[in-house]
This record gives structure tokens, C-alpha cells and sequence, in this order.
């Protein structure tokens, strides 16, 4: 079974949809969440499952970046899943699992990407813009913001949508949809990037 981890920073909701996926639960095994909060709602749900957690910062009580590359090591992870984790990745840490970390993103990238675009300021960007399709993107991560390469996309229409938080709870559906498939892919080891492409076998 693949070793995973998964990084929050708030209520767990796509934790909660790779817990609960039926096509995960014997290609992939959670051994580790990651948080930069000393406690969030994503932990409560990580204990239910007996899944240790870990605060990752440079605040009493944390630990660093370079002690959860020796942590990771010794858990043998072997793939780390962002799921609505908020703060930039170091480049060590990146370097360290390069192509072995993915992040799940609301918005179609690479518009509505970048510094401070995330959440709610994500959804008003794409409302006020004016865009007719929104939707979620699983992406490999890099040492930017939002710039790593695309894996898989899935779209929604927002044409009839009133509100950025209306916009909010349909993509929040498809992100709960496109990242099990994105993990059970990889799993497999049907994940491959090809002259700067990423192709995912059927």
C-alpha cells in the first residue's frame, strides 16, 4: 500500500473524502497528517483514524521542516498530498520529494493561481472576472505558488451561480471527486510525465 501523507490547515474535507474513498482504501495507507496550526478540525478527524499529526513550523510545539524530512523518511511516505494546506513548501522539502508531492487547487490553473490565491479569495477572483466555467486542478508542486505541472482538471459550470460561496460549494464537490482519482492513479503507477507533459493512463 502507498505510504501518504496528507497537509491541512483547516476542517478536513478532502482528508475526509481520501479516508472515506472506497477505490483508496486498499491501494493507499494515511500515516501522517501535517498541519501549520498547533490544532485544527483536519487533526480531530486525523485521531479518529488513529493517524498521528504533526504541527509543522517554527513555533514552540512545532517541528521543522527538515526534522518532518527525517520523520518522512523514517515513515517511509512516499507521496504528500496539499489538501487546502495554505503555506508555501521550502525548496529543500521540495527537492526532497520532487514529483512525489501534489496539490489539489480550487480553480482551474493557471488562472486564479499564486500568492494569497486561495479559499474564498480564489472563488471571489472567479466570480468577479466574470468566468463562466470553474472547477479544480490537481497539480504537482514546485517551489512556487501554483506553477507546478498539471495532472488532471475537471470543470463546472458557474454561468447561473449568484455568489462566490455558491461558486465555493460546486467546486468544492469536484475537488472531493478529482483528488481520490488523481491518488488512486498514482497508486497504480499510472502517472507519467513525458516531454513536459503529464499523462495519466486510463
Amino acid at each position: 500500500m502507498l505510504a501518504v501523507s496528507v497537509f491541512v490547515s483547516g476542517r478536513g474535507s478532502n482528508l475526509k473524502a481520501l479516508l472515506e474513498s472506497p477505490e483508496l482504501k486498499n491501494l493507499i495507507k494515511i500515516t501522517a497528517v501535517v498541519g501549520d496550526k498547533i490544532n485544527c478540525a483536519a487533526f480531530d478527524l486525523a485521531r479518529k483514524f488513529s493517524i498521528p499529526v504533526y504541527s509543522v513550523g517554527n513555533k514552540e510545539g512545532f517541528v521543522s521542516f527538515n526534522e518532518l524530512d527525517k520523520i518522512f523518511n523514517e515513515l517511509k511516505i512516499e507521496l504528500i498530498v496539499l489538501a487546502g494546506f495554505l503555506k508555501l513548501i521550502p525548496g529543500d522539502f521540495v527537492r526532497s520529494f520532487r514529483n512525489r508531492i501534489i496539490n489539489i487547487h480550487p480553480a482551474l490553473l493557471p488562472s486564479f493561481g499564486g500568492s494569497g490565491m486561495y479559499g474564498m479569495n480564489v472563488h471571489r477572483a472567479v466570480f468577479e472576472s466574470s468566468a463562466q466555467v470553474s472547477g479544480a486542478t490537481v497539480h504537482f508542486v514546485d517551489e512556487t505558488y501554483d506553477t507546478g505541472k498539471i495532472i488532471a482538471q475537471r470543470c463546472v459550470d458557474i454561468s447561473e451561480l449568484k455568489s462566490p460561496e455558491e461558486i465555493a460549494e460546486q467546486v468544492l464537490k469536484i475537488e472531493h471527486q478529482i483528488l481520490p482519482f488523481v491518488v488512486e492513479k498514482i497508486a497504480l503507477g499510472k502517472i507519467f510525465v513525458d516531454n513536459k507533459r503529464v499523462r495519466v493512463e486510463s
